[in-house]
């Protein structure tokens, strides 16, 4: 049972790494006021090659940690997460607002002009039962074609951090062009970590003379729909507060994460590595 919430209290963020951090920055971007509490699952990444058992345990216990500090509500800003463990958390707390991350089928189903879909993501969000019925729910609806392409590896190589390396480039190319021969227009970026190489996917399009592909980062979505939760109970923090505070954990290296704050979000906040 969830004790009292206040409009005051911080909302909690958590990713199997920095992918939720492309999360994070619409969230601020839309709620300057409100205190954040990020966690980087670090030390247990990636999700996309776990158990979906694995996956469940992992998000359940972050998720303790941060009611445990006082969170108001949950963004679970990882999309294998969501697909394999944002049904468990809202069982276990039914009375908590949960924001998840759902791959951005529909609007690039309504973006696309020939219907085929290239959807990039981690091979467990792929194979998750609800991302596979969303996929059929909305095929069916649409007569969208998506091509389901598992990025195996970018994960690791972005919370490598050097999001120039020839081996993110190398990866790109690998899983971007073969949805490009099969004749995407519409690559949705099914990971939160994707929008940070998302010059790097540009660049790919470029090569192949595909400048006309839309690509659907699902961020801006999310925080919206945080917003709605968040002031259908009553929770958004009065305006006109300008101290909102942001703090990071993370079960992996702390220095790895003031880092990537710094380089992804030209930010600086209170870190401090958990046992969780």
């Amino acid at each position: 049972m969830l004790g009292a919430r206040s409009p005051g209290a911080p909302i909690g963020v958590f990713d199997s790494g920095v992918g939720g951090l492309s999360v994070l920055r619409h969230i601020r971007a839309q709620y300057p006021n409100e205190h954040l509490m990020y966690v980087a699952d670090s030390g247990h990444a990636p999700y996309g090659d776990k158990t979906e058992e694995y996956v469940v345990e992992r998000a359940l216990a972050v998720t303790e940690f941060l009611l445990a500090h006082g969170a108001k509500a949950l963004v679970v800003a990882c999309n294998t997460a969501t697909v394999a463990a944002i049904k468990a958390v809202r069982l276990r707390y039914p009375e908590l607002p949960v924001v998840g991350v759902e791959p951005g089928l529909k609007p690039a189903a309504a973006a696309s002009r020939n219907g085929k879909v290239g959807v990039l993501a981690t091979a467990r969000t792929l194979k998750g039962e609800k991302f596979l019925q969303l996929r059929e729910q909305i095929s069916a609806a649409t007569q969208a074609e998506f091509l389901l392409q598992p990025a195996i590896g970018l994960v690791d190589e972005i919370e490598k951090g050097n999001l120039q390396a020839p081996a993110i480039h190398a990866m790109l190319e690998k899983y971007v062009a073969p949805l490009l021969e099969q004749g995407a227009d519409t690559l949705v970026l099914g990971c939160t970590h994707y929008p940070f190489v998302k010059s790097g996917i540009e660049q790919v399009l470029r090569a192949h003379a595909r400048g006309d592909v839309t690509l659907i980062d699902t961020g801006d979505a999310v925080a919206r729909q945080l917003g709605r939760l968040l002031e259908a109970a009553g929770l958004l923090r009065p305006e006109l507060k300008p101290d909102a505070t942001l703090r990071g954990y993370t079960t992996g290296d702390a220095a790895a994460l003031a880092q990537a704050f710094g380089d992804l979000l030209g930010l600086a906040p209170e870190l401090e590595k958990i046992d969780v």
